[in-house]
Formats: structure tokens, C-alpha cells, sequence
């Protein structure tokens, strides 16, 4: 099983979710850094690395689900750290 478009918006949905749930004051920072990878994840850039791992993988093989998050949402160049 490859990282698909679909995945992707399957967990935007699920992230907006979670997000309507966070109402307390606490919650807020967790709010904010979910809000930032679900900008991540809309962003052109990843879309572009989503597909060009996508093609990698059909060429070689499938490749384990988690690599591509760990890879591209923690280390996405020209996004700001806290």
C-alpha cells in the first residue's frame, strides 16, 4: 500500500475533527500545530513530493506507509519551526 491523494484527504477530514474538539484554553497550541501540518499537507509543495513518491513506489516496489509523514511533514524546507 502506497500514500495516496486519497490518504491525504481521508486525514485532512479526520484532523479538521479532531480540531473542532479542541475548545479548552490548554488545547490551543495542539490546535495551532495541527492546523500547520493540515497546511502542510494542502500545500504544493507536498503534493508535488506526494506524487513523486507515489511514482517511486509504483516503479519499485510499494513502500511502508509511515515513511513518507516521517520524511516530508517534519522536514518540509521553508516552513517555520515553533
Amino acid at each position: 500500500h502506497t500514500f495516496s491523494f486519497s490518504d491525504t484527504d481521508r486525514a485532512l477530514v479526520l484532523l479538521e475533527e479532531y480540531c473542532k474538539k479542541l475548545r479548552k484554553p490548554e488545547e490551543q497550541q495542539l490546535k495551532k500545530a495541527i492546523r500547520k501540518v493540515m497546511g502542510i499537507f494542502k500545500s504544493s509543495l507536498f503534493q508535488a513530493l506526494l506524487g513523486s513518491f507515489a511514482k517511486k513506489a509504483t516503479r519499485h516496489g510499494t513502500i511502508s506507509q509511515p515513511s513518507l509523514p516521517a520524511a516530508v511533514v517534519y522536514d518540509v524546507p521553508g516552513y517555520p519551526k515553533d
